[in-house]
């Protein structure tokens, strides 16, 4: 196996200050110890200025999307003709400063430790997960061997950081966005799951770097492409991005359940909401497009540091999911549950069998074709029975 040139080279930064360190005499445990604090830091800084990013690339996208003037022109002048493309830029900047100089109100009636607890409870569940994520080749905090039941599990804590929001606001839209909230995650949940399931058989592995070694031949996401679509789907539901964002619903129900929250409480709703976004999107970016690995394992591809790929996988991924975001309506409460206990569940049981079967056969690609095609030939005759019920409906009128 190919090593990365820049794991070698942060190990041995790391040995020579580890050296330095137990060269003036002092306690090893000092020295984990600082390296404990500077690391949870130096994550939270990154999700502080990736989700900065992502608000202005958001921006970007859905001012292309919707030919929206602010977001893409609006910024810099003094950069001359290239000033459209940093568009929005001081916009960003400007929203944060908002944040951070608005009045922090309790509402009279709420639940006070419960409402100050929730956006803490949120934004530790969404940075925790950060600490298994592989941004290249030795760049991770920590390569558990379960790490993707890890994430499963802290993922999880973010509904109930929703429904402590929702119930200690003692506001009806915040409890009926918490209700909303448990609702969705519990419906989702179970094809996420069966999504990762196919892919760690496919693996042998609930390692993410085993998962991405397993990869070396081929990206499971041409293997495993309805997979992708099931993970894909449940993943925009899990982190509550639009059009699943049911538990907002601000043309229903306001805000939701942070519809008391203000300043920095609010921010850090926020701050969560993007890094379980970024979250969802690297681990896609792992499970179905190969992770650190090139596209090609020939020079020059294999020269680029592995956190280039890595990243540029993931924020691809990223620009995917907010192009859903604004291109597809919102459904009714009761459609989204329809279609995840209706339709995602059931055919999850189905991609799940007939990806063992493909496995257990050796025949994963024909096995994929032919359900693709059967998918593609069920949308079809579902277009035109739709077609066909308008005709009739038009004449009967």
């Amino acid at each position: 196996m190919e090593q990365d040139p820049l794991k070698t080279y942060w190990l041995k930064v790391y040995l020579w200050l580890q050296g330095l360190w137990l060269a003036k005499g002092l306690p090893l445990w000092g020295f984990e110890l600082i390296t404990m604090v500077l690391v949870p830091a130096a994550i939270f800084g990154f999700i502080s200025a990736n989700t900065m990013f992502l608000i202005w690339l958001e921006r970007k996208v859905i001012g292309r999307i919707q030919n929206r003037i602010g977001p893409m022109l609006a910024g810099p002048r003094f950069l001359g003709r290239i000033s459209p493309w940093f568009g929005g830029l001081l916009q960003t900047a400007a929203d944060a400063m908002k944040l951070l100089l608005k009045e922090d109100i309790l509402p009279a009636r709420a639940d006070k430790w419960v409402f100050y607890s929730a956006p803490v409870v949120v934004f530790v569940g969404a940075f925790m997960t950060y600490l298994v994520i592989p941004f290249g080749q030795g760049m991770i905090v920590s390569d558990l061997n379960i790490g993707v039941l890890y994430i499963l599990a802290i993922s999880s804590l973010s509904v109930i950081a929703i429904f402590m929001a929702g119930w200690s606001s003692n506001n009806k839209y915040s409890l009926l966005g918490g209700f909303r909230a448990v609702g969705q995650i519990i419906t989702y949940e179970i094809p996420l799951v069966i999504s990762i399931l196919c892919v760690a058989m496919l693996a042998g592995s609930l390692k993410l770097t085993d998962i991405i070694e397993a990869q070396r031949n081929g990206w499971f996401l041409f293997a495993l492409f309805p997979v992708f679509i099931l993970f894909l789907a449940s993943a925009v539901a899990e982190v509550n991005r639009s059009p699943f964002d049911i538990a907002e619903g601000e043309s229903e129900i306001v805000a939701g359940f942070y519809i008391e929250y203000t300043g920095m409480r609010f921010a850090m709703f926020f701050l969560a909401e993007y890094a379980s976004t970024f979250v969802a999107a690297a681990l896609a970016a792992t499970l179905f497009l190969g992770g650190w690995l090139p596209p090609v394992a020939v020079a020059p591809f294999t020269w680029v540091p592995s956190f280039f790929w890595f990243l540029l996988k993931t924020y691809l991924m990223l620009v995917a999911l907010i192009t859903i975001r604004w291109s597809w309506p919102r459904p009714r409460p009761d459609q989204f549950m329809e279609f995840g206990w209706k339709v995602l569940i059931p055919w999850s049981f189905v991609i799940l069998f007939l990806t063992g079967l493909g496995i257990y056969s050796n025949l994963l690609w024909l096995v994929s074709l032919i359900f693709l095609a059967a998918i593609l030939g069920a949308f079809v005759a579902h277009r035109s029975g739709l077609a066909a019920t308008t005709r009739v409906q038009k004449v009967t009128i």
